[in-house]
C-alpha cells in the first residue's frame, strides 16, 4: 500500500522554508547572473547615457529653433538657412535617441535572456534534486505558476530598472542641472519639489496597495492550482459526476480573485488621480514662472518652449512610475519566491565525500537492522534485516501497509533510514552518489505514470540513447509490440496525459519494457504484473524470469503464484519479517504464508 509522506515533527510542508528575503538580498542574488555578461552590461549603460544626452538636447535645439524664427519671420535667411540646419539637427537628435535606445536593448537582450535561462535551469534541476517528500506535498499548479512568474520577473525587473528607472534618474539630473545653470535656481527647486512629492506619494500609495496585488497573485495561484488539479483528475471527476461541483469550486476561486482585482483597480485609480494632480500643479507652477520671465524680458519664447518640453519629457516617464514601482516590487516578490524554491533543503543529499558506485556484475544488497518512519509518530519498519545475495531473487509479501513498497523507496534513496543501514556490495548507500546508485537499479513501479509523448519515447526513457531496434526488442519482451504495431501510428502513438490513453495493463507493459531496456544489475518489481490478465502475466513472468538470470532482484508481490520460484520469500507484517524461506518451506511451516496461499488458491477456484 502506498504511504504518503508526512513532514518531520514541527515542519509545515506548505509553508515557505525560509523567511522572505529583503529586496536587497534578492537583487544581490540576481546580480551574479547579469554580471556574467558584464561587457554587455557596460555597453548597454553607455548607450543608455547616450540616449539620454540626445533626449535632453532635443528641447535645447527646439529653443534655438523658436528663437531663430521669432524675430526674423519674413527673411529668407530666417526661413531657410538657420532653421533648416536646426531642423536637421533636431531630427538627428530624435533619431539618435531612438537609435541609442534600440542599441541598448539589442546589446542587453542576450544578458537578460541568458540570466533568465540560467535561473530557470537551476530551479528545474534543483526541483528534480529535491526529495520525494517535497514532490508528494507540492501543489503543482501553484508551484509552476511561481516558476513562470519568477522567470518573467527577471525580464520585468531588468526592463523596468535599466530601461525606465535609471534613464529617468539620469534625465532628471541633467534637466535639474540645466534649469539651475541656464535660468534662476527657482526652476530647479520647483521641479525637484514636484518630483519629491510625486515620488513620495507614488511609493506610499503603491506600498499600501501592494497587499491587494499580493492577494490577487495568491488567489490566482489557488485558482490555477484548483483548475490544474481538477483537469489532471478528469476521470475521477467523471466517475462521480462532479463536473458541477468542480465548476462551482473554480467559480468560487475566480469570484474571490475578482473581488481582489476590484480592490486593486480602485486603489490604482486613486494612485493615478493623485499623480496627475501633482504633475498638473508642478507643470502650472513651472510655466507660470517661465511666462513671467518672458513678460519681464528675462526669458525668450524659446526658453518657455524649452521648459515646457523638459517638463513633458520628465513627466511622461513619471506617469508610469507607480506602475513601474509596483511592477518592480512585484517582480522582486516573484523572483524571491523562485529563489526560495532554489533554497529548499534537499532532505536526501549526497555526502561531501560520496563516491560513485562501480559494479562489474550483480551486487549483493543488504538491509541491516533498518528502522524507518515517514512520520516519527508512525514507525513503518522495525529493526528489519535481510540480504539479497548477488544474482538471486528475494520476494516480499504481506498485507497492505506492511511496508513492502517502502523497501524500494529506501533502496532508491528517495528517503534515508533513521536507523540501521542499507548496503550494496558492502557500501552503505548513504556513502554513494545517488546518481550512480540509481543508474544500477531498474524498477517497475506499482503505479505506472507515463509522459505525454509517444510510446517509443516512453520505452526509450529507460535508456535515451537506445536505437529503435532495441526499443522494439524491449517491447517484444514485454509483450506489447503486437499492440503497438496494430495502432495507426505504431511507435509514434501518443499516450496522453500520464498515459491515460492506454489501459492499466498496457501502461504496465510499457513500464516493464523501459526497465528491460535499461538492463541494470539490480531489478525491483513492485507488483509488476498486477494490472495484467492471467495469460499475459504468465508470458511476461517467464520473460522476467529469463531477464532476471544473473541479476539481483527484489520482488514485491501480492499474487503469490508469481514468486514461487524466488530463492527466498519474506513475509512482512506491521514492518517486521514474521516468516522467511522458500515456497515449499513456507507451505510446510503452515504459517501466515501458507494461510495466504490457501486463500488465493481458493479465490481462483
Amino acid at each position: 500500500m502506498r504511504r504518503y509522506a508526512s513532514p518531520p515533527a514541527g515542519e509545515n510542508p506548505h509553508s515557505v522554508t525560509d523567511k522572505p528575503r529583503s529586496e536587497r538580498d534578492t537583487l544581490a542574488r540576481l546580480w551574479p547572473y547579469l554580471w556574467a555578461y558584464k561587457g554587455r552590461v557596460m555597453l548597454a549603460l553607455a548607450f543608455m547615457v547616450g540616449a539620454k544626452l540626445a533626449n535632453v538636447g532635443v528641447p535645447l535645439l527646439l529653443k534655438d529653433l523658436v528663437d531663430t524664427l521669432a524675430p526674423k519671420a519674413g527673411s529668407v535667411q530666417a526661413m531657410l538657412v538657420v532653421p533648416v540646419g536646426l531642423l536637421v539637427a533636431y531630427g538627428l537628435l530624435r533619431l539618435s535617441t531612438s537609435l541609442f535606445t534600440e542599441l541598448r536593448e539589442l546589446v542587453f537582450a542576450k544578458a537578460t535572456e541568458g540570466a533568465a535561462r540560467r535561473i530557470s535551469l537551476e530551479v528545474f534541476g534543483h526541483l528534480h534534486a529535491l526529495s520525494l517528500r517535497f514532490h508528494l506535498e507540492r501543489q503543482t499548479g501553484g508551484m509552476t505558476r511561481d516558476i513562470e512568474r519568477g522567470t518573467r520577473a527577471v525580464h520585468s525587473l531588468i526592463s523596468y530598472s535599466l530601461y525606465s528607472i535609471v534613464p529617468t534618474l539620469i534625465e532628471v539630473t541633467l534637466v535639474l542641472t540645466l534649469l539651475a545653470t541656464k535660468f534662476d535656481v527657482m526652476f530647479a527647486w520647483i521641479t525637484l519639489t514636484a518630483l519629491v512629492v510625486y515620488i513620495t506619494f507614488t511609493v506610499t500609495v503603491t506600498h499600501w496597495r501592494t497587499r491587494f496585488r499580493r492577494e490577487m497573485n495568491e488567489l490566482d495561484s489557488k485558482a490555477h492550482t484548483r483548475a490544474v488539479d481538477s483537469l489532471l483528475n478528469y476521470e475521477t471527476v467523471k466517475y462521480f459526476n462532479n463536473e458541477g461541483f468542480e465548476t462551482q469550486r473554480y467559480d468560487e476561486s475566480l469570484d474571490r480573485l475578482r473581488q481582489a482585482s476590484l480592490k486593486s483597480q480602485r486603489s490604482l485609480s486613486l494612485l493615478n488621480t493623485g499623480q496627475q494632480t501633482i504633475i498638473a500643479v508642478g507643470l502650472i507652477a513651472m510655466l507660470w514662472r517661465a511666462t513671467e520671465g518672458v513678460v519681464a524680458g528675462r526669458m525668450t519664447v524659446g526658453d518657455l518652449v524649452m521648459v515646457n518640453a523638459f517638463m513633458i519629457q520628465l513627466y511622461i516617464p513619471l506617469n508610469f512610475l507607480g506602475v513601474i514601482y509596483r511592477e518592480i516590487k512585484q517582480s522582486l516578490t516573484d523572483l524571491d519566491k523562485m529563489f526560495t524554491l532554489m533554497t529548499r533543503d534537499r532532505e536526501v543529499a549526497d555526502a561531501p565525500d560520496a563516491r560513485p558506485l562501480l559494479l562489474k556484475g550483480a551486487p549483493s544488497v543488504r538491509f541491516d537492522q533498518v528502522q524507518f518512519a515517514y512520520d516519527p509518530s508512525r514507525p513503518i519498519l522495525h529493526d528489519l534485516s535481510f540480504e539479497i545475495p548477488a544474482g538471486q531473487t528475494v520476494a516480499v509479501v504481506g498485507p497492505s501497509g506492511s511496508g513492502k513498497s517502502t523497501l524500494a523507496r529506501l533502496l532508491y534513496r528517495f528517503y534515508d533510514v533513521q536507523g540501521g543501514r542499507i548496503t550494496v556490495n558492502g557500501h552503505d548507500v548513504r556513502s554513494l552518489t545517488q546518481d550512480s546508485l540509481r543508474r544500477h537499479i531498474g524498477i517497475v513501479p506499482q503505479d505506472t505514470v507515463l509522459f505525454n509523448d509517444t510510446v517509443a519515447y516512453n520505452i526509450a526513457y529507460g535508456r535515451p540513447d537506445a536505437t529503435h531496434d532495441e526499443v522494439m526488442a524491449a517491447a517484444q519482451a514485454a509483450r506489447i509490440h503486437a499492440f503497438i504495431s496494430g495502432t495507426p501510428l505504431g511507435y509514434e502513438t501518443m499516450v496522453g496525459e500520464r498515459g491515460l490513453k492506454l489501459s492499466g495493463g498496457e501502461k504496465q507493459r510499457v513500464a516493464i519494457a523501459r526497465t528491460l531496456l535499461k538492463n541494470p544489475p539490480v531489478l525491483v518489481f513492485d507488483e509488476a504484473t498486477s494490472a495484467l490478465d492471467s495469460a499475459n502475466e504468465r508470458a511476461i513472468q517467464a520473460e522476467l524470469a529469463a531477464v532476471a538470470q544473473g541479476k539481483t532482484v527484489l520482488v514485491i508481490a501480492h499474487r503469490l503464484s508469481t514468486i514461487v520460484h524466488a530463492h527466498e520469500i519474506l513475509v512482512m507484517e506491521h514492518g517486521r519479517i514474521i516468516e522467511r524461506g522458500t515456497h515449499p518451506h513456507l507451505l510446510a511451516a503452515n504459517g501466515r504464508y501458507a494461510e495466504m496461499w490457501r486463500l488465493q488458491q481458493a479465490g481462483q477456484d
